[in-house]
């Protein structure tokens, strides 16, 4: 057991402390670090799909007064070999995708950076393009592994026995469309090469992931980079580890000594550049007896990755997890295609893949002729049904009670297209939500007193989460004084290392250093240090999943009202219950849990990023063409949490809180547009024409 951490501030909805900062515009994002006389970059993208660049011509580019240079695969600096392909960019004369970086400009403003890169002339040797996705591919194959380091495939044996002699059987498809991040802050990044040091101001989810994966590929020493990142207007996971841009950034800077060189990625870029979510195609095979008990769980995925690297997205993982089946199949397969790098969107996997199953298992209820909240009671589990390990803290069933008691849920009527009010037919859902709990080893914080005050040091990252503060509650708390005497410093590869904020592992890993830190300074220090003291310590090495299974859960509640004559879906409301250990800071995680809620239905209503599988090319890759939900969309949205302590992950007692929220959202929606109109839409996202053909 964990030595869990006392709380006083934990627990208290202090404002955020950057909050001033930020609505006065005062707050440093990465472009707006000040710098002398900077240069401003463009990129070049190749407007093929696959093929090779016979010729780059530059030289009306090079001619347009104000352009400081022209970058391309004959004078950029030479990069080291990486396994990470996607960023070893202006190295070879291959094409892989389109927008795929082959050159830029840098020049005395961004407008004749921009005006210049279009008059580059390039001529390609084209190959056909093959960027259909389909689960009748004859050249689909099974990844080594799939994200987060997860088995490809599982199986406990006897899944088709058990489902044919199942008395209740759901047997259908689910798909799942490519959508693309799209946080406010783009993702931007300011190079300055300096006295043979390399200085990045990146919008970037971790300062060490970057410094780790950067210096190498630059050949630089690691003194001579640093990385610095003190706000973040948000990620969602595609910050996660840099990208090509980043490494076009630096080789120019480098090409430019002592001149700053800034990079802001247009929103189109940001459709080719840093990843998306894979579009997914779930066939679910569920067998019950006529109680509802599961008998069988097959759930066997289709998605693509990109030609030039591989990312393999782990959607069906948490079908392993969440309902007790005695018998359980899982399969991930890829269609390689000439399409850009799919890579981490907020609760990759487990997102698309709990929407599937929780579709399913909607589907199920209504042939059991069961309850749908009752149904996922009678197969919750005390232990994990992959591992057979208990979990370190599960709660669903108290999650889908109080739920439901919340919203109401005793009132409905089971039958589908039983309500209507006016044009409007009106239903309700729910599904269930899973997250694993992350605490990542790594991590090391630093504590210093002097004048009355801590400086505690970690290069964590705030992508807008709230880390300024909640960090800040946790030394106080450690270090048992008040959270005004608390100086943080984060967002700096020089400060000691800290993982990624990702996975919703931040507070969880960060919190445990800051922790072990303040311990160390009391056990060398005291209660009343001499006036200057330091110490410095690491998060302790733990065995908590060789003995645990740690995941969180909740679930999603959603009232729909669909248009009888036009098809449009409105949600007027909203509630999430989850289970998620202490909560270290109520204000911010509300909002956290209820931003992953509207991203969820974001998702159900709108996003869809829609390939022309002609070109490899999203047509739709602006906001004017790929929506997202804005404040019409979004009415009575609310979150709460059991009041709880997970005593085994960390000494907080927390578990992460940064994509449960958008776990099981859509599908809640979904359900309840099924329970409105008696039309099962298994598809997102939840459009009017599907429900105008009924």
């Amino acid at each position: 057991m964990t030595d869990t951490l006392t709380a006083h501030s934990m627990g208290t909805p202090l404002v955020r402390q950057d909050a001033m900062a930020k609505v006065t515009g005062m707050a440093p994002y990465a472009y707006d670090h000040r710098q002398d006389d900077p240069a401003y970059l463009h990129p070049v993208q190749a407007t093929i799909a696959r093929g090779r660049v016979v010729q780059i011509d530059t030289t009306a580019a090079d001619e347009l007064d104000g352009v400081l240079l022209t970058l391309t695969r004959h004078n950029a600096p030479r990069l080291a070999e990486s396994e990470d392909t996607e960023m070893h960019i202006l190295q070879h004369d291959e094409v892989a995708f389109r927008g795929q970086l082959i050159g830029a400009v840098v020049a005395r403003t961004p407008e004749i950076a921009r005006e210049a890169a279009a008059l580059v002339r390039v001529t390609y040797e084209e190959e056909a393009t093959d960027a259909r996705l389909s689960a009748d591919r004859e050249d689909l194959y099974r990844p080594e592994q799939v994200n987060g380091g997860f088995e490809t495939d599982t199986d406990t044996g006897g899944v088709d026995a058990a489902l044919a002699s199942s008395a209740v059987q759901v047997d259908q498809t689910y798909t799942t469309p490519m959508e693309h991040n799209n946080p406010m802050e783009p993702h931007t990044t300011v190079a300055l090469w300096q006295d043979e040091h390399l200085t990045l101001w990146d919008s970037i989810q971790g300062v060490h992931a970057a410094h780790t994966a950067l210096a190498p590929l630059l050949r630089l020493e690691p003194e001579q980079l640093r990385v610095i990142t003190p706000f973040v207007g948000g990620g969602f996971g595609s910050k996660g580890k840099p990208h090509s841009h980043e490494v076009l950034a630096a080789m120019a800077a480098m090409r430019l000594p002592g001149r700053a060189v800034k990079l802001a990625l247009t929103r189109q870029q940001m459709f080719t550049l840093v990843g998306y979510r894979t579009p997914t195609i779930n066939h679910v095979r569920l067998g019950a007896d006529r109680d509802g008990r599961l008998q069988a769980i097959s759930h066997e995925v289709v998605e693509q990755t990109a030609r030039l690297y591989e990312f393999a997205e782990q959607t069906a993982v948490p079908s392993r997890t969440v309902y007790a089946a005695p018998h359980r199949r899982t399969s991930h397969r890829l269609a390689t295609l000439d399409v850009p790098v799919p890579f981490w969107m907020r609760a990759p996997g487990e997102c698309p893949g709990m929407h599937a199953l929780e579709v399913a298992m909607d589907e199920l209820a209504i042939a059991c002729d069961l309850d749908p909240v009752e149904l996922r009671v009678r197969n919750d589990t005390a232990t994990d049904p992959e591992t057979g390990l208990p979990f370190t803290h599960r709660d669903l069933v108290g999650c889908l009670r109080e739920g439901a008691d919340r919203f109401g849920w005793a009132d409905r009527d089971p039958r589908p297209r039983q309500r209507r009010e006016g044009d409007w037919l009106v239903g309700t859902g729910v599904a269930a939500s899973t997250y694993p709990a992350m605490s990542m080893p790594g991590n090391t914080a630093r504590i210093r007193y002097g004048l009355g005050r801590y400086t505690v040091e970690i290069g964590a990252v705030d992508i807008g989460t709230g880390t300024w503060t909640a960090l800040a509650q946790i030394a106080a708390d450690a270090l048992e004084c008040p959270v005004g005497h608390i100086d943080l410093r984060i967002g700096d590869s020089d400060l000691p290392q800290a993982t990624v904020e990702g996975g919703s592992s931040g507070i969880a890993s960060w919190g445990g250093a800051v922790v072990a830190a303040a311990r160390a300074f009391r056990a060398e220090h005291g209660r009343l240090p001499a006036e200057w003291a330091q110490t410095e310590a690491e998060l302790p090495e733990s065995d908590v999943t060789q003995r645990f299974a740690p995941h969180s859960f909740g679930a999603q509640f959603a009232q729909v009202r669909v248009n009888a004559r036009t098809g449009e879906v409105r949600v007027p409301r909203m509630l999430g219950v989850f289970s998620v250990g202490r909560i270290v800071n109520p204000r911010t995680a509300h909002s956290q849990l209820t931003g992953g809620m509207v991203m969820g239905l974001s998702m159900a209503l709108h996003e869809h990023s829609v390939m022309d599988e002609r070109w490899g090319h999203v047509v739709n890759h602006d906001l004017a063409g790929y929506h997202i939900a804005s404040h019409a969309d979004v009415c009575d949205v609310d979150a709460i949490w059991l009041d709880e302590v997970d005593e085994h992950l960390n000494p907080m007692g927390t578990r992460g809180i940064g994509e449960i929220g958008i776990v099981g959202a859509a599908a809640a929606i979904a359900n309840a547009t099924f329970h409105a109109t008696g039309v099962r839409v298994r598809g997102l996202p939840l459009t009017p024409e599907h429900f105008l053909d009924h």
